[in-house]
Parts: structure tokens; sequence; C-alpha cells
């Protein structure tokens, strides 16, 4: 069985900074692509960040120049560094994996990890 395992949300002050981990077992995604979304309450998951096997990467407009998204193959890793955090930024972010023959600006993953809040307070 494929677990995708979020940790490293929490509450942060407007300006901050948070770094998320997604550790993922059962299947290697060396050769796959790794992603983050999250969702609001009220909201839409939304898209946030992915990398694929090569270090390419694409983010949302509204995460450019805060947020990094990296992976270490090595230990079946994906994480994301948010820095100067907003109260907008306020969601249950996901982690996300899928195999290879994606396009990395399609937004459809087979795995799903269980969320991690994330509050920014004002």
């Amino acid at each position: 069985q494929v677990h995708l395992v979020e940790s490293g949300g929490g509450l942060v002050q407007a300006g901050g900074s948070l770094r998320l981990s997604c550790a993922a077992s059962g299947r290697t995604f060396s050769n796959g692509d790794m992603g983050w979304f999250r969702q609001a309450p009220g909201k839409e998951r939304e898209f946030v960040a992915v990398i694929n096997r090569i270090s390419i990467t694409n983010y949302a407009d509204s995460v450019k120049g805060r947020f990094t998204i990296s992976r270490d193959n090595a230990k079946n890793s994906v994480y994301l560094q948010m820095n100067s955090l907003k109260p907008e930024d306020t969601a249950v972010y996901y982690c996300a994996a899928r195999g290879t023959g994606w396009s990395i600006r399609s937004t459809r993953y087979e795995y799903w990890g269980q969320g991690t809040q994330v509050t920014v307070a004002s």
C-alpha cells in the first residue's frame, strides 16, 4: 500500500516560515512527480507546487517567490519551504504523488496524504 504522510504544519505569525515534509512509502516516486495542494475552509482544493523527476518545478502564482518545493529521492520525500506567510495561506496542506507519463502542469495525482494544518495568524 502506498502512503504519504505530511508533517511540519502548525501555527505561525504572518511573515513567518514553516517547512512541510512528506514521506512516501510503498512505492518509489523517483521517476514521477510529487506536489503540494491546499484547501481552506469553504474553498476547493488548489494546486500549490510540483516537482518532477528531474527537479523541474511549477508554482501557483499566489506562492511564487515565497514557497520552494524540493525533493530527496533517497528518502522518497518532498518538502515545501514556506516563507513570508500570509493569513490567506491558512489551509490544510496535502502532499500528492504520481508515477510517470504526466504533464507537469496536470493537477491530477494518484496518491494523497492525510493533510497537515497550517494556520497563519494576523
